[in-house]
């Protein structure tokens, strides 16, 4: 009984993380959106600045 509990409590802590994450990412994207920003990002092993009016959400 104990080890499904724990079970539950790490994939529900798990869950909120992902939420924080996919959250955080929002305001970032949302700020870079409001403000004119670019990012830079890695994307095929190749580092480059994409404007946050490129990224697809």
């Amino acid at each position: 009984m104990s080890k499904k509990k724990n079970d539950f409590d790490v994939l529900l802590m798990q869950q909120r993380i992902d939420e924080g994450i996919l959250l955080a990412q929002r305001r970032l994207l949302n700020r870079g959106l409001h403000d004119g920003l670019s990012f830079i990002v890695c994307q095929g092993g190749r580092v480059r600045e994409v404007p946050a009016s490129e990224i697809k959400w």
